[in-house]
């Protein structure tokens, strides 16, 4: 086990604060193409990862990984080449070889949520390129995870699909 699972505070969902919008992020709306949050988002999940041994470090000792199976982004605010963005994640669901979670991202200095992504992933062994179950220590630090995050009120925008609300016809 690489991680000191008694450090962690699962009473609130995860921070990550220090990213901000890139010039390159930028389209011709002036405000972060739409391709550009599912980076962002992944990005924000390798660092959310690095505290509990599931990053690029692990990968090549392990010869394990993450392959994100489904993404749902919804865009809620625009965000502008530098601004200042901070993420949440909030674990809704694990299994032996998935995860299920739902992140926001923030406007860090103007406090409205931006956007967000809900996402499942499936832990692969990458020698197989099949499904494999997570280290036991991983599932130990989810179940941890679940027990805070499970009690947490469930995000408004978890479990939504896609489709034009109708009108009542008058």
């Amino acid at each position: 086990m690489n991680f000191p699972q008694q450090d962690f505070d699962f009473s609130q969902p995860m921070l990550l604060e220090g990213m901000r919008v890139l010039p390159e992020h930028i389209d011709a709306n002036g405000h972060m193409n739409v391709g550009y949050y599912n980076v962002i988002f992944d990005l924000a999940l390798d660092k959310f990862f690095v505290p509990f041994d599931l990053d690029w470090s692990y990968v090549q000792r392990t010869n394990l990984s993450t392959f994100v199976l489904e993404t749902h982004v919804c865009y809620l605010q625009e965000v502008v080449q530098n601004d200042p963005l901070r993420f949440t994640f909030q674990l809704l669901d694990y299994d032996a070889k998935r995860l299920h979670y739902f992140m926001g991202m923030y406007h860090a200095e103007k406090n409205y949520l931006a956007a967000t992504s809900e996402q499942a992933l499936l832990h692969v062994s990458l020698e197989t390129r099949r499904a494999s179950p997570f280290l036991e220590e991983h599932q130990v630090l989810f179940a941890r995870m679940l027990a805070g995050h499970g009690k947490l009120p469930r995000p408004e925008q978890a479990g939504r699909s896609i489709g034009l609300a109708k009108k009542p016809k008058a």
